[in-house]
């Protein structure tokens, strides 16, 4: 059977089918996973309610067995770029259920497999934070707005995208990658399509060039979700 997620980080999605299997005890190897690119999502997955104490996507029954430290190294491994990492980690899921040995098995092929799974998200994150460099540009707006270009190895801009913006608050700035784009107005993160690497602008392209890239990945984006919210209306 196909269990299909709304992105590529969809962590909550993954729960929601993870349970929905487990529950009616779907063995790993009868579950293909998919995931469908998300257009228009503006927000990163909400974390779990304060006060609910019980993991979400793990059945009752489960809760006492699943270790809390699987179910983070889960929002970190999906994360990866590996297509395989929703299969590994409900195998993973399916096992520690049905095998609780295995939580005490550090050197596990699978358990492995996703801890340097999670090891790579972690170093691209920091990599992405500590190498990134913004460019001061002037457009429309009183202030001038900062835009960089990044390549990143993971899917991680959604994770990342918060700390830019608890780092620098009153300032505008706008992350343009190949997958995903972010931008942050000074009160919201707001999410759009890529930029392919080929598209993007030289280290010495000139300022003009840079706010052109801005304006065709998300300035588009924003004017097409600003059009489609008055056709609702």
């Amino acid at each position: 059977m196909e269990a299909r997620l709304a992105g590529e980080t969809d962590v909550a999605g993954f729960r929601e089918e993870a349970r929905a299997l487990l529950a009616h005890q779907i063995p790993p190897e009868a579950v293909h996973w998919a995931t469908t690119p998300a257009q228009n999502m503006d927000q990163f997955a909400d974390p779990a309610a304060p006060g609910d104490s019980r993991p979400r996507g793990v059945p009752k029954a489960a809760s006492a067995i699943v270790p809390a430290s699987f179910l983070r190294l889960c929002e970190i491994v999906v994360l990866h770029n590996d297509p395989a990492r929703f299969a590994l980690l409900y195998r993973l899921l399916w096992r520690l259920v049905h095998e609780p040995g295995l939580r005490h098995n550090p050197l596990d092929p699978d358990m492995l497999h996703a801890h340097q799974m999670g090891q790579a998200v972690r170093r691209d994150m920091h990599k992405m934070k500590a190498f990134l460099r913004f460019r001061s540009v002037r457009d429309a707006q009183p202030e001038p707005l900062q835009i960089a270009w990044f390549d990143p190895a993971h899917h991680i801009v959604e994770a990342v995208a918060p700390w830019f913006a608890r780092r620098a608050p009153p300032t505008r700035w706008a992350i343009l990658t190949p997958e995903r784009s972010v931008e942050w107005d000074t009160r919201n993160l707001h999410f759009g399509p890529g930029l392919a690497r080929a598209d993007a602008p030289l280290p010495d392209a000139d300022d003009a060039t840079w706010l052109a890239c801005y304006q065709r990945v998300l300035g588009a984006h924003r004017a097409a979700a600003h059009a489609e919210g008055e056709s609702q209306q």
